[in-house]
């Protein structure tokens, strides 16, 4: 049986029972560690050390947790700050946030290759910001309110950072709806 996200802040917030930490970490380190990859430009040693820090901060704050988001937006909120002060520090190259694992040739069907080279000089049009919302939005599947929670910035600068991507990827990717 699966324990909710909530049963175990509760359990952490009420006695500060590690055990029931340690259960949120492992649900989450995975989808953490795959996000603070994304931040640092794949350097999987900084993301590890991003996401543990980020782990550790998130305990120190969880008391102050008041369940207005999911865990998971806040947790990545905490990733994302984590990354941004680092950058601002100049201790982190700040990411590219669509590069993705080189694609062996091979390893696919010619199109899907073509398709990936081409999403790939589609995103580099777009600024930073547009390219996190696009990447929070529809890879990782959170909603406009949530990337906006982990973006740090009102929805509606959120939603204009979507739909100006998405403009801008129209555009780029046109002759796709032509083949």
């Amino acid at each position: 049986m699966t324990i909710s996200d909530q049963t175990l802040i509760a359990r952490v917030q009420a006695n500060g029972d590690q055990h029931a930490f340690s259960q949120l970490v492992r649900k989450h380190q995975s989808q953490v560690r795959s996000w603070a990859r994304r931040l640092c430009n794949g350097d999987e040693h900084l993301a590890d050390d991003l996401a543990q820090e980020a782990f550790i901060k998130a305990y120190m704050a969880l008391a102050a947790f008041r369940g207005d988001a999911k865990f998971s937006v806040w947790l990545y909120r905490i990733v994302f700050n984590v990354a941004a002060s680092k950058w601002r520090k100049k201790k982190l190259d700040w990411c590219n946030i669509d590069e993705q694992p080189d694609i062996a040739a091979e390893a696919c069907e010619l199109h899907q290759f073509a398709a990936s080279e081409d999403i790939t000089r589609a995103m580099q049009v777009l600024t930073e910001p547009q390219r996190i919302a696009v990447q929070l939005c529809f890879e990782e599947g959170f909603s406009h309110d949530e990337a906006a929670q982990v973006m740090g910035v009102p929805l509606g600068t959120l939603k204009t950072h979507v739909n100006r991507a998405k403009a801008k990827l129209k555009v780029s990717l046109a002759s796709w709806e032509q083949g």
